[in-house]
């Protein structure tokens, strides 16, 4: 079975932030919480450049491997999601993620903790695929679909690649290749 990643190339990310409004808006995700972000380095400076980042679907995720309640979970495709039913809100996943996935919202004054959410690569979760609690909890469910996640759909630049590890590296690898060569690069 193929292995879900996301890729971004940094040359054409053009920080536009169309994936993180394509993730917000598609999967009706609550303020305050952003499953997907951009980031610039050197911004202004000669040399910047933008990325695009969210979950990265670990292939060994430290976030599940601190989870005390077992709330997160690896699909056989390398999607890793997290089960809001069985999720405590305790932050350990956040404290683990090097990319700082783990989103938790703050609804009271105190900022107390609330059910974790993260990227879901479009995937839905737990619930019955296509069911109202799967939308409500998870967003939409592209994947059973056959579509690539929102995000990536909607990159004007198609900076953002996503889907089989093995296909979308060898695009990234062939765009390098022909930047590299001084040719055109290929829009696809």
């Amino acid at each position: 079975m193929a292995l879900m990643k996301f890729i971004c190339d940094t040359e054409r990310c053009i920080a536009c932030h169309g994936c993180v409004v394509a993730c917000k808006e598609g999967n009706h995700v609550p303020v305050g919480i952003n499953r997907r972000r951009v980031i610039t380095i050197n911004e202004g400076q000669p040399g910047e450049r933008s990325i695009s980042i969210s979950c990265m679907h670990c292939s060994d995720p430290p976030c599940m491997a601190v989870c005390p309640a077992q709330a997160i979970y690896k699909r056989d495709d390398g999607i890793v999601l997290v089960n809001k039913d069985l999720c405590i809100g305790c932050g350990y996943c956040l404290l683990a993620c090097p990319f700082g996935a783990p989103q938790f919202p703050k609804p009271g004054p105190f900022g107390a903790r609330g059910v974790m959410d993260k990227c879901t690569f479009c995937a839905g979760g737990p619930a019955p695929t296509f069911s109202e609690k799967e939308r409500r909890l998870y967003g939409q469910n592209r994947i059973a679909e056959g579509k690539v996640p929102l995000c990536a759909g909607m990159c004007a630049t198609k900076a953002l690649l996503a889907g089989d590890a093995e296909v979308i590296s060898k695009i990234y690898a062939e765009r390098v290749a022909r930047r590299g060569s001084g040719l055109s690069p290929k829009i696809y």
